[in-house]
């Protein structure tokens, strides 16, 4: 049975929130950093407490820690040593194999999270503005209680209009496809495949080998814990729908390019099910938006080219082990919204999402090693994910058609990476237990 009162209720639930901010944090003091934590706590929901009050809230708080936090607030040598070693090196020592080269390399990241300093993030969801405002003046005013706790940056986002549904600034449809996870009481829909165990995202308990994986130690500091690993990336819009422009003779035919790129038609039908035009009321049904396969219904790409976003990250049946490679994702987008036809302003705009998952490793580095940035992926060879893959204009875009396939050369990025970290999410319990402990200890 999974312990719903000490899980933070991120990793179970999606809260209706429309904008927020994450607040990026470092302890000079580790004191200060445990008194800072302690005062927390209590605004820190479980997922059992927010199925009682989901519809009531209109705020929400999430805290997690770097490796390097957890040892700014006490944890001693031996136990930090028993965390993986992935976490333990932090994102910025893993770059080259994550792809963050080049223009994405953490050099060129923003807010301090290329720093050994940074420790923790506290993230802060809210239903509306009001409410968004009511909690960063709150916790400014709290922060100023603790001289020995320093915010390297922040960040504040906030949902694209219209607000019909969630979307990125690309225009795309979002969080159509969502795993459910054994034991949570969601039960999947049409399509998102089986029940994942609980092991896979949540730490002490069963994974998909049918095995209870050990812990990192002390157990009251880790069970009913996740590794959450954070990405911001910077949508080029003006690029983007230039792109369109180009390689789209007609509106009809750029809708279709973006589709390709994406799998889904921006409104969120799925190409395996609508692939000649977007289809409104199938994008809006939870019941068939995403109940396709790929190895019968589009085993050659016809309609989701073998490189398009949604078939590198999702694989479904042409994968193996895919129980064992799903990941949950939270997040929000930022930046205002750049309206159709307007040219590019330069303003920063973008995604800040978070991936959870109980093996960095296993799970978020081989999604990004592997299905974003291996240009082999489906024997495809010179190719990256076409949205957020590390693109240098030596890439291509195959999309195939009959009787001849088109290839698109000298791909450009659509996104940059401006900042990442690893995070430990703990559960309750083990906030409490890093609030109480005492240097040297």
């Amino acid at each position: 049975m999974l312990e719903f009162d000490d899980i933070q209720h991120i990793l179970l639930t999606r809260v209706p929130a429309l904008t927020g901010r994450y607040e990026f944090l470092s302890f000079r003091e580790p004191a200060q950093g445990r008194a800072w934590l302690a005062g927390l706590i209590s605004k820190v929901s479980s997922a059992k407490a927010l199925q009682a009050s989901l519809n009531q809230d209109r705020r929400w708080v999430t805290v997690a820690f770097t490796w390097n936090g957890l040892k700014a607030l006490g944890v001693d040598e031996a136990s930090l040593a028993t965390f993986p070693e992935e976490f333990r090196q932090g994102m910025v020592a893993r770059a080259q194999m994550l792809g963050d080269t080049g223009a994405n390399h953490p050099d060129n990241w923003e807010g301090g999270l290329n720093s050994a300093d940074l420790h923790a993030i506290i993230i802060l969801f809210a239903r509306d503005e009001a409410a968004r405002m009511r909690s960063t003046e709150e916790h400014q005013a709290y922060l100023a209680q603790f001289s020995g706790v320093r915010r390297l940056s922040y960040l504040d986002v906030a949902a694209v209009a219209p607000f019909t549904y969630a979307h990125d600034h690309f225009g795309y449809r979002d969080q159509i496809s969502q795993l459910a996870i054994e034991g949570s009481g969601f039960e999947p829909t049409p399509g998102s495949g089986a029940p994942i165990k609980p092991g896979e995202f949540i730490l002490g308990y069963v994974d998909e080998t049918g095995l209870l994986p050990d812990l990192p130690q002390p157990e009251i500091l880790t069970r009913n814990g996740s590794f959450m690993a954070y990405r911001r990336l910077q949508e080029h819009i003006g690029r983007f729908r230039e792109f369109l422009l180009e390689h789209g003779k007609t509106p009809e035919g750029q809708e279709l390019i973006a589709a390709k790129l994406m799998g889904r038609w921006r409104g969120g039908a799925p190409l395996v099910l609508a692939p000649d035009a977007d289809d409104a009321t199938l994008a809006g049904d939870n019941q068939r938006n995403n109940d396709f396969n790929y190895s019968k219904m589009d085993p050659f790409g016809y309609a989701v080219p073998l490189g398009a976003h949604i078939r590198r990250m999702n694989p479904r049946d042409t994968a193996p082990n895919m129980q064992r490679r799903r990941m949950l994702r939270r997040g929000a987008t930022y930046g205002p919204l750049l309206p159709e036809g307007a040219a590019d302003d330069g303003i920063d705009r973008g995604v800040a999402a978070f991936v959870l998952c109980a093996s960095l490793v296993r799970q978020f580095e081989f999604a990004q090693n592997v299905w974003i940035n291996d240009p082999n992926f489906h024997e495809l060879g010179n190719e990256r994910d076409p949205i957020i893959g590390n693109q240098d204009g030596t890439f291509d875009m195959s999309i195939p058609k009959r009787p001849v396939r088109k290839k698109i050369t000298g791909r450009p990025a659509f996104t940059t990476g401006k900042g990442g970290a690893y995070f430990f999410l703990a559960g309750l319990k083990a906030l409490r237990y890093l609030s109480l402990l005492r240097d040297g200890t």
